[in-house]
C-alpha cells in the first residue's frame, strides 16, 4: 500500500486542459475523502439537463412549491450514478448518512436532505450531484504525477457562490493560473 504524502481532503482537482477522458474533461472535482483506503469526490461544475424539480418528481417528494426546484443537478462522476451526493454548508449531525468534510462543509447521501429541500427546509447553500468520482489507493497520486490534475485547497465560495461555468477558472485563479494558457507538453525542446 502506497503511503500518502499529503492529505487532499477538502481540495479541488482541476482537470488539466489536455485531459480528454470523457468523464473528467474540463472538470472541477471537490475531494471529500482521501486516506489510506483511496479517494472520493464529486464533480461540481457539470450541471445535467435536469433540475431538482425533476428529481423531486422522480422520487415522489413533492417539491413543486420548493424554492429550490430550479436548482441544477450535477454530474458528480462515473461511479454510483444512481445515488445522490449533496455537498452543503452545515453540520453532518443534522442529517442521516452524512459526514463532515470541514468545519463548514458536509457531504450527505440520505433522502432526508432531499425531502427537506423539497419542503423549503435544509441548508441554504448546497450542490446536488448524481454519481461520484473515486480512486483506489495510490491511483490518484499516480494521475497527479502524470500531470492529469492541478490541486488547490478547497474554497466554499467556489462551491456555493460561483456560477458553475466559472468554478474551474475561479479555482485555477486561486493558484494564479489561467488554464487557457497551459499546454499539454512538458519539458524542454
Amino acid at each position: 500500500m502506497q503511503r500518502l504524502t499529503q492529505n487532499l481532503k477538502n481540495h479541488f482537482l482541476l482537470a488539466m486542459p489536455h485531459m480528454d477522458e470523457t468523464h473528467f474533461a474540463g472538470s472541477l472535482i471537490y475531494l471529500c475523502d482521501h486516506d489510506d483506503n483511496g479517494s472520493m469526490g464529486v464533480i461540481v461544475n457539470q450541471p445535467l439537463e435536469i433540475t431538482l424539480d425533476a428529481l423531486f418528481e422522480q422520487l415522489e417528494l413533492g417539491g413543486s412549491q420548493s424554492l429550490h426546484r430550479n436548482a441544477p443537478v450535477y454530474y458528480g462522476g462515473p461511479m454510483h450514478k444512481d445515488r445522490g451526493f449533496i455537498l452543503h454548508r452545515g453540520q453532518s449531525s443534522d442529517w442521516d448518512s452524512s459526514v463532515q468534510v470541514t468545519d463548514e462543509i458536509a457531504l450527505t447521501t440520505s433522502m432526508d436532505m432531499l425531502q427537506a429541500l423539497a419542503n423549503n427546509e435544509g441548508p441554504e447553500r448546497f450542490v446536488v450531484c448524481l454519481g461520484c468520482s473515486g480512486w483506489d489507493v495510490g491511483q490518484l497520486e499516480d494521475e497527479i504525477k502524470e500531470n492529469a490534475w492541478l490541486i488547490v485547497e478547497g474554497a466554499s465560495h467556489v462551491l456555493f457562490e460561483t456560477p458553475p461555468a466559472e468554478r474551474l477558472s475561479t479555482a485555477a485563479g486561486i493558484l494564479g493560473v489561467d488554464l487557457n494558457l497551459m499546454t499539454p507538453d512538458a519539458g524542454h525542446a
